[in-house]
């Protein structure tokens, strides 16, 4: 695993060892960035169930102004903490360590620009967290979530102003891209 593009590209990123963190793979990694390509320069990140750290650390290198990465976990929080260390992001990065409603409580009427939820699988819970990012309203105007859940697992078209703008499956993996209606969009 390792930074794929930007200024620390080519960086070797260190694992969480064990089987309770699941890496997102190289190839759903390079399809979420190529989805994000001209929407990353200066935004602000917000990686939730973090793990590694990969795509939080991903956008920093690709010319996000910061992030937030958050996990429950000790192990994954020191391996976060080696991996900023690793590609240098120390001073555009933010570790906490909560589970997600507490974070997203806590956060409220912050603002990030990119939210990146990539959760168990198992738990199928993307549906819920979408509705406290909606009620604690922690995402900009011209946001974007972007969700890693299970192929198998049935989103909801909209949640509040978020709504679903585009899908895509990558074998047992899908992307679900949210956006924030606007105006004209809004009903």
């Amino acid at each position: 695993m390792r930074i794929t593009s930007g200024s620390a590209r080519g960086i070797n990123l260190k694992s969480v060892p064990g089987q309770d963190t699941r890496p997102t793979s190289d190839m759903v990694k390079q399809a979420i960035f190529n989805i994000l390509q001209f929407e990353l320069g200066g935004r602000h990140v917000l990686d939730l169930f973090a793990g590694t750290g990969q795509l939080g650390l991903e956008a920093l290198s690709r010319g996000a102004a910061d992030a937030v990465f958050v996990d429950r976990a000790p192990e994954a929080l020191e391996v976060i903490r080696e991996n900023v260390r690793r590609t240098g992001f120390s001073d555009s990065s933010r570790i906490v360590k909560s589970d997600y409603k507490a974070f997203l409580g806590s956060a409220a009427k912050k603002s990030f620009d990119l939210i990146l939820l990539d959760p168990p699988y198992r738990e199928k819970f993307v549906p819920r967290i979408l509705n406290y990012v909606e009620t604690f309203d922690i995402l900009s105007d011209c946001g974007i979530i972007i969700c890693e859940t299970s192929s198998s697992e049935r989103m909801p078209g909209e949640v509040g102003r978020l709504k679903l703008s585009k899908q895509y499956k990558y074998g047992g993996t899908a992307l679900s891209v949210y956006r924030p209606c606007k105006g004209d969009d809004a009903e």
